[in-house]
């Protein structure tokens, strides 16, 4: 038995919180048309994220500070290791897909990474609190992924579920190198931390299962999915109640430029590529798709875990949910356009 699949950086698709689209490649609902399908779909993603946010914001006050930090430090050390492990080991990882698929996510994290550097000049001045939010520019919600893959008729989602294999590490790795190096820590103690990060260790167990196509017996991976559905509830609630609710509506130049990074121009630089090579492989609206997610709620465990700014990751994660509900219908029409041709 393999780790069950619908797991991600970000979530459990396909059960608990993410019940929607759960099974097979339905496409649009011919009586309803593809577009109003496609945000119905959506709207149904989202919802539950946003409802265990304004949890956390109803429930604030119930615990301290010091409860809620240890509550992002379980989150940390435990629960979302589980779930990065069993959304990089839950489906086959094909060695040839590394060589194809690989760079090409690789290459969309990477951009992400580099732009988002942009908004350094305006973010915090402490590294370490503008590391927490840079995650904001490359980190996705996979779980949100796989609901809106599965709704569009053109991606493949074992094609998505390679995708996400195979960026998870990287992101995990991209985001504890910039936290460890917030931390003032030198080069050898940085790259211990970096070795040591219990979100890198789970995503690199996870991409060799997925390789090697290890079995995990039942009794073993059972708990570790317990722990895996306990990890997006515990942060979504987390996140509510350290969100500056007032800060929500206000974005400056530092989180427009993390935002639109995520939302608009990674999107955007993989259809123009697309474009411009002429292809329409499978692979092209499942990577649309990838690129256009909002930020994973991962972002603020990890910033939690290494002492940032929880708040401001918070919002930023926020921020990006919200506004992904107008930006994601366009790109997912793009998805299918650019498959269509």
């Amino acid at each position: 038995m393999r780790p069950a699949p619908g797991n991600g950086d970000d979530a459990i698709a396909g059960r608990g919180l993410y019940p929607a689209a759960a099974s097979g490649h339905e496409g649009a609902n011919p009586a309803t048309g593809p577009l109003p399908a496609m945000l119905l779909i959506l709207v149904t993603g989202l919802l539950p994220v946003v409802l265990l946010v304004l949890l956390g914001g109803l429930v604030r006050n119930r615990l301290s500070e010091n409860a809620w930090a240890g509550l992002d430090r379980l989150n940390f050390e435990i629960l979302f290791p589980a779930l990065i492990f069993t959304a990089a080991a839950s489906r086959p990882i094909e060695p040839a897909s590394l060589l194809i698929v690989g760079p090409l996510v690789w290459a969309v994290l990477a951009l992400g990474l580099a732009l988002g550097w942009l908004a350094r000049p305006f973010g915090p001045e402490r590294f370490l609190d503008f590391a927490g939010c840079w995650q904001a520019a490359w980190r996705f919600n996979t779980a949100l992924g796989f609901v809106l893959v599965q709704a569009l008729p053109s991606a493949d989602i074992g094609l998505y579920s390679v995708t996400i294999g195979l960026g998870i590490p990287l992101a995990n790795i991209f985001a504890v190198s910039a936290l460890s190096r917030g931390e003032g820590l030198t080069a050898a103690a940085m790259l211990r931390r970096v070795a040591l990060n219990p979100f890198l260790l789970a995503s690199l167990a996870g991409v060799v299962v997925g390789l090697t196509g290890l079995t995990i017996p039942a009794p073993v991976l059972a708990p570790v999915t317990l722990l895996a559905e306990a990890a997006i509830p515990v942060a979504l609630i987390s996140i509510g109640a350290t969100l500056n609710w007032r800060a929500l509506g206000r974005m400056n130049r530092f989180t427009g430029i993390l935002v639109t990074t995520k939302l608009v121009i990674l999107p955007l630089t993989v259809t123009l590529v697309a474009l411009a090579l002429g292809s329409s492989a499978p692979i092209v609206p499942v990577l649309v798709v990838f690129a256009a997610l909002p930020t994973a709620s991962a972002a603020h465990v990890l910033a939690s875990g290494f002492g940032a700014d929880r708040r401001l990751a918070a919002t930023l994660i926020a921020q990006t949910t919200i506004l992904s509900a107008a930006t994601l219908p366009v790109w997912m029409t793009v998805a299918e356009w650019l498959a269509a041709r």
